[in-house]
């Protein structure tokens, strides 16, 4: 029947085969993409492992499925005939990744110096390429994205955990009126407690006489750092401080 000879042709020999080198490209993408995070990573920035792996891996895919125009729709020419009759498929799917682009952004909060949602927008933008590869018909590709996808937001986390990396903290100080505090007073004691200041991370404030302070501390190492109930209590008896916030820098 026509209508089985077209589903078979989206899983013929030669689509298959353009279908594997999209998924080996996905792979080395993603493995890439986690190097480089983790460099992000271990020094304490927002953006991780898995943001980076995510797009690098989208970012792949959409390029690699260009090289291929003549396998899309099952090798049915449905890309040719699309641009015959004005339609062409590289412009939708441009317009898709654009608006992608304001989704993810919707999804990314700052506070202070804390940003989160990065990851849930890199996921959202590598949903859409997912849909993509469904919509031009590269099938085991699209599955193979989501299963990368999926290993990526499970699994890192937890291989992150095993490797040396740096916690980093949100610090936010308001002191007592009149109280004239010292960056080298904070960076010392930061130390003391296993924390350094990370260079150009802190943000003066000064309303009505009370100066208030915003920085990130990053830790020393991996066990170095006091953890968040021991810095409160201390910041609770530390000497002109009026006010305090305390957050874990996460992405």
């Amino acid at each position: 029947m026509p209508a089985m000879e077209s589903l078979a042709a989206f899983w013929s020999g030669h689509v298959l085969a353009s279908n594997l080198i999209v998924v080996l490209s996905l792979f080395g993408a993603l493995l890439l993409g986690l190097l480089v995070g983790y460099e992000r990573s271990y020094h304490g920035r927002a953006a991780g492992m898995r943001t980076y792996g995510l797009v690098c891996m989208a970012s792949a895919a959409l390029t690699v499925i260009a090289g291929y125009p003549g396998d899309w729709f099952g090798g049915q020419n449905g890309a040719e005939a699309g641009m015959l009759y004005g339609v062409d498929p590289t412009r939708i799917i441009q317009g898709i990744v654009t608006g992608i682009g304001f989704l993810g952004a919707g999804v990314i909060m700052k506070e202070g110096l804390n940003i989160s949602g990065l990851t849930t927008a890199a996921s959202i933008w590598a949903a859409s390429v997912i849909g993509i590869l469904v919509g031009v018909g590269f099938y085991p590709a699209a599955i193979g994205l989501a299963v990368l996808s999926a290993m990526c937001m499970v699994w890192i986390p937890k291989l992150g955990a095993r490797l040396p990396s740096r916690q980093a903290v949100a610090f936010t100080l308001r002191f007592c009126k009149g109280v004239q505090p010292s960056e080298e007073r904070l960076r010392r004691a930061a130390l003391e407690r296993g924390y350094e200041i990370a260079n150009g991370s802190i943000a003066i404030s000064v309303r009505n006489g009370q100066a208030e302070w915003h920085f990130v501390g990053v830790a020393l190492n991996k066990v170095s750092g006091a953890p968040l109930t021991e810095l409160a209590r201390e910041l609770s008896a530390f000497e002109g401080v009026e006010s305090f916030q305390l957050s874990h820098a996460r992405n």
